[in-house]
């Protein structure tokens, strides 16, 4: 990790669907009031602007930032049952973990794999060992970096089997995975958890000082809708997490989630 964030860092997650570019987001950021962005590795993809990580950790001591980075998801799959794709998989999450070196990076969020619930169990069953394979060596090339891999807790799928939904299949993945406990960290979707029918704190209760990332969102239990999220205090003072990070669709909903908090405890 970092060794500035001895205080706990609020921020919000850079969505794919915002115009800002990261300098904006930072700047807007520190506007209302937040000192933290954690960055999909599909928008420094995709950007044409994108920073380097050297323009990352120099905007980082501009704005007095901390960053994390959440590893590709959206076209990678370390759970492949195709062994090529998930070679490239955990690829992509190394030099995710690479980069979060070079930037001056907090952490990198990683999810655990999936596959279509339609395929036949040999099928489903040799996805699941891929993941915990990919798991493995990313979690190695973590300790080898220095840079806590985060393993996020995900939203069920009535079409997809994804391995981490629930807080026993979370430690059971840990456990499978069986990677240095200081470098395998966890990242708490508190969103995920509701639509999944869990109360966060039971993640809490399980996983305790595991957790180092706390992805702030909410809904109604029906959908991953990713609301707003005011009333995230006692979430900030119940977890003993290093980054509390906003997940909104639009930008204008970050400010929403922060005014309210100006009248609850915070999660610094």
């Amino acid at each position: 990790m970092s060794d500035d964030g001895l205080q706990t860092r609020l921020g919000a997650a850079m969505d794919l669907r915002f115009d800002e570019s990261v300098r904006e987001f930072a700047a807007y950021l520190h506007d209302v009031g937040l000192d933290h962005i954690e960055l999909k590795r599909e928008y420094l993809h995709s950007h044409p602007n994108a920073p380097s990580p050297r323009e990352l950790s120099e905007l980082r001591r501009e704005y007095d930032l901390t960053f994390t980075l959440h590893a590709p998801f959206r076209d990678w799959n370390l759970g492949s049952f195709n062994d090529a794709s998930r070679r490239a998989s955990v690829e992509q999450v190394k030099r995710t973990l690479d980069d979060a070196a070079a930037a001056d990076a907090g952490a990198v969020v990683v999810h655990g794999g999936s596959v279509p619930r339609r395929y036949p169990d040999p099928v489903r069953e040799k996805a699941k060992r891929n993941a915990i394979q990919s798991l493995s060596e990313c979690a190695e090339h973590a300790a080898h970096v220095g840079i806590p891999l985060c393993l996020e807790n995900q939203p069920r799928s009535d079409s997809t089997e994804r391995h981490t939904t629930t807080p026993s299949d979370l430690e059971g993945m840990i456990t499978d995975v069986g990677a240095d406990s200081d470098w395998l960290k966890l990242t708490l979707d508190v969103g995920h958890a509701t639509v999944n029918g869990y109360e966060w704190r039971t993640f809490v209760e399980r996983f305790g000082n595991r957790i180092e990332i706390v992805h702030l969102h909410d809904n109604d239990g029906t959908n991953d809708d990713h609301e707003p999220l005011q009333a995230y205090g006692d979430i900030g003072s119940s977890v003993d997490a290093s980054y509390f990070v906003f997940e909104m669709k639009r930008v204008d909903d970050i400010a929403t989630c922060v005014g309210e908090a100006e009248t609850n405890d915070t999660a610094k």
